[in-house]
């Protein structure tokens, strides 16, 4: 845990008229505090003030986490009686001195359970929004953050490659997905992983969203596959789409389409420039091929510690791209009820333009 993400902390705070920061077990709390916890039925928040203070609220089982920590907090523990509870977050409340303070809150991920232990302790406080605040700490990855999500996209290219020969008809959608998993454990992922595998094929894929279910595949389907590994706790989201055996000219023709929308999305990322561009640039060439209508959602999201978080690239996004964003380029094209098309990258913003983190072959594959 790198003391100058602490400092951040405290600048964004001040820059944003607020005098701390509660955050519960999440991506936002890992990153600052670099300590893993995990959602469960005893509440934990960490508050950090302007100031540069940290108070941790905590359950007692959970204090071996702070033994080896290279800043200074000051922690909180709680025992199994929920009636003791709320004393203890007066006191971490106290400690910093935030009632009737703006205490800033992520509602992406603060639990109604933290939410009201904090309300108790501190009445006269408020607790604004500070997803923006958050996101300006996080938007921009260094060095050393974006090598682990370069080797998140490997390990998921690898562990992809390891998967395809068992790709044939007959076999269902589940079986796939099962595999991917053991095959990304196998190639180094950690978990949790950002998402489970999404395996679909023939109308299935048409679903952008799709769960892999016991169809098995046919001859002619379509095969989106949407996966990503955990590495460092950094992680990669790539989608490519397969053929099982031949497939109609008008699937080639879609999947062509898409796979120029993505080259057309990557290629229009510039520091400088809007994010909206991503998506002008690739949404234009599906829609001037006929297709608009059948491409339903934006053209990416960013990509970091979480599968998704900000920048997103959409139309309207006025957010300007800068160096060490990290996002998806995935247009799609999906005709309900016969089978769709996705073509997803990782993408970071360099000095003059953007590189793509994932590699694997953008062509449509024909698996037999």
């Amino acid at each position: 845990m790198s003391n100058s993400r602490l400092q951040s902390i405290s600048n964004t705070l001040k820059e944003s008229g607020l005098d701390a920061l509660a955050l519960n077990p999440s991506p936002s709390l890992l990153y600052a505090t670099g300590l893993h916890f995990h959602l469960m039925e005893r509440p934990v928040v960490a508050l950090f003030a302007a100031d540069g203070r940290i108070a941790l609220v905590l359950p007692e089982l959970e204090m071996a986490k702070l033994s080896n920590l290279s800043y200074e907090v000051e922690a909180f523990a709680f025992n199994e009686d929920p009636a003791t509870w709320t004393d203890v977050f007066r006191k971490a409340v106290n400690f910093l001195g935030l009632d009737g303070k703006k205490i800033g809150v992520e509602p992406l991920a603060m639990r109604i359970i933290e939410y009201r232990y904090l309300q108790a302790a501190a009445p006269q406080a408020t607790f604004p929004d500070a997803t923006e605040a958050i996101a300006s700490l996080r938007i921009r990855k260094d060095e050393n953050e974006i090598a682990s999500m370069r080797r998140a996209a490997e390990i998921a290219q690898n562990a992809l490659e390891a998967t395809l020969p068992m790709i044939k008809v007959g076999v269902s959608e589940k079986e796939i997905s099962s595999e991917l998993v053991m095959q990304l454990l196998k190639h180094g992922s950690e978990s949790p992983f950002p998402f489970q595998p999404i395996v679909s094929g023939g109308p299935n894929s048409a679903n952008p969203h799709a769960s892999p279910s016991e169809r098995k595949f046919q001859e002619g389907d379509l095969l989106v596959i949407d996966w990503g590994a955990n590495c460092n706790d950094y992680v990669s989201d790539i989608t490519r789409t397969f053929a099982i055996g031949e497939i109609d000219a008008e699937y080639r023709k879609i999947h062509e389409i898409v796979q120029q929308a993505n080259a057309a999305g990557r290629a229009a990322a510039k520091p400088g420039l809007p994010a909206s561009v991503v998506d002008d640039a690739a949404r234009k060439v599906i829609d001037d091929a006929g297709y608009g209508e059948y491409f339903r959602h934006r053209t990416g999201h960013g990509i970091g510690m979480e599968g998704h978080e900000a920048p997103y690239m959409r139309a309207g996004n006025e957010r300007i791209l800068e160096v060490g964003m990290a996002f998806t380029v995935e247009p799609g094209i999906y005709l309900l009820g016969r089978n769709g098309v996705r073509v997803e990258d990782d993408m970071v913003i360099t000095k003059d333009g953007a590189e793509s983190l994932s590699t694997l072959p953008r062509e449509i594959r024909v698996l037999e």
